[in-house]
């Protein structure tokens, strides 16, 4: 069922395209920040910013804007202004009736979308006053374990509960657990030796490494739990045995136990491989975000099954292995749910975003303003 009008839906997608053509990069969202700040004050809204910026190391901070309603009630609508790094321009073009990047890149989809459907909702909301009110807050440098919503004071939120727009599934999925993450840096110190003339008195912190790699668990370890070893550099000519090299590498889990678990046999690794090697190895263990579950009753979720059935999709409860600021914000003891936005292959560069999924979501955030009273009543 639509409930946006055709000229909301033409705006919607003019908003968008012009929002995916502003790079914004973790880190560098001022240009973006700076154009949906004007957007909102043009139709009347103040717009406030934080500090986060200066301690995320951002040009921006976050930006949040109050749509009054009413009544005293309010919810939180959330997205973020950044996206990962670009690998080439982005020209948005329509393709058999999705959004594309005309360029071998991201589009930007992720979380573009969602904040052009937070600004086209601010648009009809600002001639159309809520019944409840409406809490707008934009994030930056969530692409970097959500560093801006971590950042964010959730203390100057005045609504009961919130949503994010993040999560590149289906319309309808409703994510009501997502996990904690932790980070882990080794630093695996051998011997430089001449790699031609006396390799034997070197030590190869490259090869303890490897071996260190080769003996870990990593991909999904069960439902619950994955790791992976994302970098690993070392070594300064090919003539020389590598005294040094350094693996990052993460675990996350739903299950702390398990999470835990899996770090420990990921450090276990890397000090047997440095015995066997006779290498040194120090290790750093960070705790990057924390994971959350949420009650399939609890009113957040019953509000979204009703705003999503309202409009034709029948809701979906699902577990992710993915995290957004939703993670940040109930760590900070702000209940918030994340729902899926139709977006499809994100950080890819194929990324994609149909126009009906785009248009589906405003419909959506129409419905939870529209059928939040009776929840927040209860």
């Amino acid at each position: 069922m639509r409930r946006s009008t055709d000229e909301h839906r033409r705006r919607l997608n003019e908003t968008f395209e012009a929002l995916c053509k502003i790079e914004s990069p973790s880190g560098r969202e001022r240009v973006c920040a700076d154009w949906v700040t004007s957007e909102l004050r043009s139709l009347g809204l103040e717009v406030e910013e934080d500090d986060a910026g200066s301690h995320v190391g951002s040009d921006s901070g976050n930006l949040l804007s109050r749509i009054v309603g009413g009544s005293d009630e309010s919810i939180l609508l959330c997205a973020h202004l950044d996206t990962v790094p670009l690998t080439a321009p982005v020209e948005p073009v329509l393709v058999d009736g999705g959004w594309e990047n005309a360029n071998e890149a991201i589009l930007g989809a992720d979380n573009k979308s969602a904040v052009a459907i937070l600004v086209e909702l601010a648009r009809r909301l600002a001639s159309q006053p809520p019944i409840v009110g409406v809490e707008l807050l934009f994030t930056v440098s969530e692409e970097v374990s959500l560093r801006g919503s971590r950042a964010f004071d959730a203390g100057r939120l005045r609504s009961r509960f919130g949503y994010v727009f993040d999560h590149a599934t289906p319309i309808g999925e409703i994510v009501l657990a997502s996990p904690s993450h932790q980070r882990l840096i080794a630093e695996m110190r051998g011997r430089s030796a001449h790699a031609g003339v006396r390799p034997e008195a070197g030590r190869s912190a490259i090869a303890a490494a490897a071996r260190a790699i080769a003996a870990m668990r990593l991909g999904r370890l069960d439902d619950e739990t994955t790791a992976n070893v994302g970098t690993i550099a070392g070594g300064t000519s090919i003539n020389v045995v590598p005294e040094r090299c350094r693996v990052e590498a993460e675990v996350r889990g739903l299950d702390e136990d398990k999470l835990q678990a899996a770090m420990t046999d990921m450090i276990d690794s890397l000090q047997d491989a440095a015995n066997a090697s006779e290498c040194d190895l120090d290790v750093t263990v960070e705790r990057m975000f924390e994971g959350y579950r949420t009650r399939a009753r609890a009113p957040e979720v019953e509000l979204a099954e009703q705003a999503l059935r309202a409009c034709g999709y029948e809701p979906k409860h699902i577990a992710t292995g993915g995290a957004s600021d939703a993670n940040a914000l109930n760590a900070a003891g702000f209940a918030c749910t994340n729902l899926a936005d139709g977006t499809e292959r994100n950080h890819q560069p194929d990324e994609r975003i149909s126009v009906d999924a785009l248009e589906g979501m405003l419909d959506v955030a129409i419905a939870l303003v529209e059928e939040a009273p009776g929840v927040l009543a209860q």
